[in-house]
């Protein structure tokens, strides 16, 4: 739960930088009306820095682990070139309608295409190598995701790993043994601390967002 100053300092934040994009606000208002977990939504913030980061580094294929209600999706749509391309993955099929609406509706949604599957299976039968990949997918398995993503991420490519600060747990003296969330995080962040193949860099924005680089 954020404190009241963090409430007013993300207001203030979302005051001061680019608007969130009409579409967008209804995705996310009808993700809190209709969505059991709404808060797993990237949001206004984080969408503009995904837009961002994909205008910097101006990726050809990029690949998204977890598109939820597509709205991450479609901000990173938005920050790539008219000739780059999205494939996003998401694992449950009851999310598949909600997010082709949205999808269709955007002038950036040519650029995306949907996948419905296990994101190391669909990441492997992709039939190129990736410039950049969003991963926002089951905690539980980002290492599994990280290792298939360094066997097709270009030399120089980017991976965005969200929710890298679980929401403090990572500082917690002690973590449930049945909390295998945490787990997959913590285990997650030492083994790219200790990768010689990515130069790692963690933002505490939001959830936190661990940006790393590969090497070789």
């Amino acid at each position: 739960m954020k404190t009241k100053s963090e409430l007013l300092l993300q207001t203030y934040i979302e005051n001061h930088i680019d608007d969130e994009p009409e579409l967008l606000k209804e995705l996310r208002r009808q993700a809190h009306l209709t969505l059991l977990h709404p808060r797993m939504l990237s949001g206004h913030m984080q969408g503009r820095i995904l837009k961002m980061f994909m205008e910097m580094i101006r990726p050809k294929h990029v690949v998204e682990i977890g598109t939820y209600t597509g709205y991450s999706a479609l901000c990173i749509a938005e920050g790539l070139a008219a000739d780059a391309h999205l494939d996003t993955i998401e694992i449950n099929d009851e999310l598949e309608d909600k997010i082709l609406k949205f999808f269709s509706m955007s002038e950036h949604g040519n650029k995306i295409t949907l996948h419905i599957g296990d994101a190391v299976e669909v990441m492997r039968s992709l039939p190129y190598n990736f410039d950049a990949v969003f991963m926002d997918g089951n905690k539980r398995h980002y290492i599994a995701y990280y290792e298939a993503c360094m066997e097709k991420l270009n030399v120089g490519g980017y991976i965005f790993a969200d929710n890298t600060l679980w929401d403090g747990h990572v500082i917690d003296e002690q973590v449930d043994k049945n909390d295998l969330q945490t787990k997959g995080i913590l285990a997650f962040n030492d083994l790219v601390k200790n990768d010689p193949r990515v130069e790692t860099v963690i933002f505490p924005i939001r959830d936190g967002i661990t940006v790393l680089r590969k090497l070789n």
